[in-house]
């Protein structure tokens, strides 16, 4: 129709742009040439990189670790395939593959769920995509129930094979339930020995949570502050001996150590909180009060430790026992 067709093709090779032209024009030529998304030449790569460049510092600290972490193991699989490329058959492939590298349901959830906020927000955002391929990929089915948690012996085992500095992190976990990057980075400012509560400002749902302590978790921090084992470069609780802040690998490295020590398979530091949540359920604290202590946003996900509780449901059909009543006694009261 005369009608000039000026296009950037968005890429540095050349060789991929002029066979792009040549294809173009063909479709131009047969009638069949329309308007591209503008992400025909972007990659895998392209994608990854604007998400955690645009994306990731909006989200808190601990989720851009966990990013960090989830982009190696797509990197892995996907490599750097044109976009366009991927299809919800590539998706689920991902799903086996990291399922027989041992890789839990929940785990790679996660990961699809990093992976689809990527294309979604290259579809509505960017405008490089229609659709979303791991729209279409069914998630994985995950047990929410808490199958694993420390026993009496096995706590004390652990403890028998930790150094000091991890013994008063475990003790004060099992104690508080606080997750891995609140205990790193609680500081004292933030604790209260007088009313024996510690406040939560960095919390995974973003709302600070006061805890209350019991005499356990209170004497770890106790010892501390009157051992004055306090850091002049900052003002953590828990510190490294050179007074710097614990990384969170050398916190994990430790654990391991310590748990292949005590000879303790299928456990990890993220159990200390399943701990804490089913020796509470176990002793019969409602289910309301410990998703208040573990600040969870959703009761559900408090609910998996309700299996643990069946002491609490007596409790709670006993309180009608006020209301007694005897049905043989009231006819004769009525006689």
């Amino acid at each position: 129709n005369g009608r000039k067709i000026q296009k950037s093709l968005e890429t540095s090779d050349k060789k991929l742009a002029q066979a792009i032209e040549a294809k173009i024009r063909t479709e131009i030529v047969e009638g069949k040439y329309y308007e591209r998304l503008t992400g025909q030449c972007k990659t895998f790569k392209d994608m990854m990189d604007k998400f955690m460049k645009e994306y990731a510092p909006t989200v808190s600290l601990n989720t851009q670790e966990g990013y960090k972490y989830y982009l190696k193991n797509l990197n892995r699989f996907f490599g750097n395939p044109g976009l366009m490329s991927i299809t919800p058959k590539i998706v689920a492939k991902y799903k086996l593959y990291r399922r027989d590298y041992g890789a839990s349901p929940s785990s790679v959830n996660r990961e699809l769920y990093m992976l689809s906020k990527a294309f979604n927000l290259a579809v509505k955002e960017w405008e490089w995509l229609k659709d979303n391929p791991v729209s279409r990929v069914q998630k994985e089915r995950e047990d929410n129930e808490v199958s694993r948690w420390l026993t009496e012996d096995e706590e004390r085992r652990l403890l028998g094979k930790s150094p000091d500095w991890l013994c008063e992190i475990i003790v004060f976990a099992l104690n508080t339930g606080l997750r891995q990057d609140e205990l790193l980075s609680l500081e004292w400012n933030r604790v209260n020995l007088l009313r024996k509560t510690i406040l939560i400002q960095k919390t995974k749902n973003n709302k600070p949570n006061t805890l209350p302590l019991n005499s356990i978790a209170l004497n770890v921090l106790m010892r501390k502050y009157e051992g004055k084992v306090r850091s002049l470069k900052n003002d953590l609780v828990f510190i490294s001996q050179t007074g710097t802040k614990i990384g969170k690998r050398n916190l994990i490295r430790a654990f391991a150590q310590a748990l292949d020590k005590a000879e303790i398979k299928d456990f990890t530091f993220h159990c200390l909180r399943h701990t804490f949540a089913t020796r509470l359920a176990q002793n019969g604290v409602d289910i309301y009060k410990i998703a208040k202590l573990l600040n969870h946003k959703d009761l559900k996900n408090t609910q998996r430790y309700s299996h643990h509780c069946p002491e609490s449901l007596m409790v709670g059909v006993q309180i009608l026992e006020k209301f007694d009543y005897n049905p043989t006694t009231m006819a004769q009261n009525d006689g």
